[in-house]
């Protein structure tokens, strides 16, 4: 692996686009974070140098009483009163701001990343990779709050910082403050330059051990049964502590250079106070500054590198943040909106022209030359072996998948899929997702349609019951009937149904698809299906075969029942 601790273009781009994020959604916030922190330092500078000036000026005037009786102690009294003061309502204030502005635009980070996730094609990229791309979101999101926390606002604040004490000394003298800057800036640079080239590869070992802990420890906890059957529970168990030893080791590293910088800092603050004291002391001989205005100088070198020490942390995440920055940047860029789905001839439900469905890194298409028409009200079942493209044909009637070629245009409509996605919720808040201003009278009757109403009515909390992880509480047949009980709720004329009554055994199948054709009513009905039990609700049936339209059969015609016969019995 490289040592070049240089910034990619790729990264520079990363941070550029996270910076216009704040720069847009908080800007004010952003530079008066900023200014609040360097003025919380400047006034810790001038309360340590006053102090040192006030107290040595006042040591001095009482070796006279005529000097003593003219010394006056009470503006620079207020001034360190002053300085006290700012310096505790620039620290409160800073810390509201900046952490106030932080939360606030990786809040809204979150919900755009999130909010990706419902554009065409994103769900199944999701659900290809959902642990590890959910796991990149939080964790990088969460790392992007050190970019500004712990490095811009540390670097802006003691850059300020510097040049403003950089002013104050060359009010006393012009050739010594300017090499207090030279000095404070060269060091404050390199020893974070340093860290930053002994950090990288700890903190790319740290970042990838940690999401491979975070991974492991999720597929262990919900894969006890599994692997304690197949005899591997012992051996994940052992992986999973070679992961978190990994990220040990990466965490040692870090916090070694976090050492190092706390000790080059200090290092550097005990060379600089040195060569200042040899500074002051030849000027002060020479009669160019009095013996106060020296213990100013050697008070404001002790402090110097103090704005600098907020970076220590700062330096071992930055590589975690630029890594977080370069995943996220590509998901914050512009894109062009969704167009919307083109509406059907009338009396159509869809109309499919010369389609094609390329998916990503295939090498031959899922669907090829489809041509499709379905009048409004129509029941038609998309029947063909598994893997045929029946349930692309589907995602992409419903606009989930954006096709290569030719045209689809659609009514609004609403997909079940073969998996029933139910939350850790109320069954009320699973509901409510299909319709958000439902009131109860209408949930309990869309679950009495599902034949779900007396189970419910019979739990003691009813639709306040709460279901765990993926519907856990539910029976198979009852959470596919919960998922009916959401498409219900729905007023879209054309419904979507991918295989409505896979894993149901016969009897809940066949209520299940009753139960369907009455509540579709005049509703447009397409089912994906290999099941006959399924089929045999459908008025036309359209063989889907290799990716291609095959045939298509109306009730009555020759082929109609030869191909029912064909499909999977109950």
């Amino acid at each position: 692996m490289s040592t070049n601790t240089t910034p990619n273009p790729g990264a520079l781009r990363a941070m550029a686009v996270i910076l216009r994020l704040f720069l847009s959604e908080r800007r004010i916030a952003f530079f008066a974070g900023a200014a609040l922190a360097a003025l919380t330092l400047l006034a810790g500078a001038s309360l340590l140098a006053l102090s040192g000036w006030f107290i040595t000026a006042t040591a001095i005037a009482g070796m006279s009483a005529a000097a003593a009786a003219t010394f006056d102690v009470f503006a620079p009294s207020a001034g360190i009163r002053l300085a006290a003061l700012v310096r505790t309502a620039a620290r409160y204030g800073e810390r509201l701001v900046t952490h106030d502005a932080a939360l606030a635009v990786l809040a809204g980070l979150r919900e755009r990343l999130f909010r990706g996730w419902a554009a065409p094609e994103a769900a199944g990229r999701l659900a290809d990779r959902p642990t590890r791309l959910l796991f990149r979101l939080t964790l990088d999101i969460d790392a992007l709050d050190s970019l500004y926390l712990r490095v811009l606002v540390p670097v802006i604040a003691a850059v300020v910082a510097t040049l403003g004490v950089t002013v104050l000394i060359g009010l006393i003298r012009v050739h010594t403050a300017l090499t207090f800057v030279l000095i404070v800036l060269g060091v404050g640079a390199l020893i974070p330059w340093i860290a930053l080239r002994a950090a990288r590869r700890p903190a790319r070992r740290r970042a990838h051990a940690l999401e491979v802990l975070r991974s492991r420890a999720v597929d262990l906890f919900a894969g006890q049964t599994e692997l304690i059957m197949a005899g591997r529970l012992a051996a994940r168990r052992e992986e999973l502590r070679a992961a978190d030893q990994r990220l040990a080791a990466a965490d040692d590293a870090l916090n070694r250079v976090e050492t190092f910088v706390s000790a080059g800092f200090s290092a550097a603050s005990a060379v600089l106070l040195a060569l200042a004291l040899l500074a002051v002391a030849a000027l002060n001989h020479a009669g160019t500054i009095d013996t106060p205005a020296a213990a100013l100088v050697l008070l404001l070198a002790l402090a110097a590198f103090d704005p600098f020490a907020a970076l220590r942390r700062g330096v071992v995440e930055l590589e975690r943040a630029l890594i977080a920055a370069r995943r996220l940047a590509s998901r914050l860029t512009p894109t062009p909106p969704i167009a919307p789905m083109p509406t059907p001839g009338k009396g159509q439900a869809v109309e499919v022209r010369n389609l094609a469905i390329i998916r990503d890194g295939a090498v031959r298409p899922s669907l090829e030359g489809i041509d499709l028409a379905i009048a409004e009200g129509e029941r038609v079942a998309l029947v063909g072996m598994s893997g045929a493209g029946k349930s692309t044909l589907l995602a992409a009637i419903a606009g989930e998948i954006g096709p290569a070629s030719g045209e689809v245009a659609a009514r609004r409509s609403v997909l079940l899929t073969q998996r029933t996605e139910l939350f850790h919720d109320s069954l009320r808040g699973n509901l409510l997702v299909a319709d958000p201003a439902a009131d109860d009278d209408r949930l309990m009757a869309a679950l009495t349609a599902a034949g779900l109403g007396a189970v419910v009515a019979a739990l003691p909390e009813g639709l306040d019951t709460p279901l765990g992880e993926g519907g856990l509480g539910l029976s198979g047949g009852q959470s596919r009937r919960l998922a009916l009980s959401r498409l219900f709720l729905t007023d879209a004329p054309l419904w979507l149904l991918d295989e409505p009554t896979e894993g149901l055994d016969g009897a809940t199948a066949r209520d299940v698809l009753a139960r369907l054709a009455h509540e579709a009513g005049s509703r447009t009905l397409i089912l994906a299906t290999h099941l006959r039990r399924e089929a045999q609700a459908a008025d036309r049936l359209i063989l889907i075969a290799e990716g291609r339209a095959r045939g298509s059969y109306r009730r009555g015609d020759p082929g109609f029942a030869a191909a029912i016969e064909a499909l999977r019995p109950d």
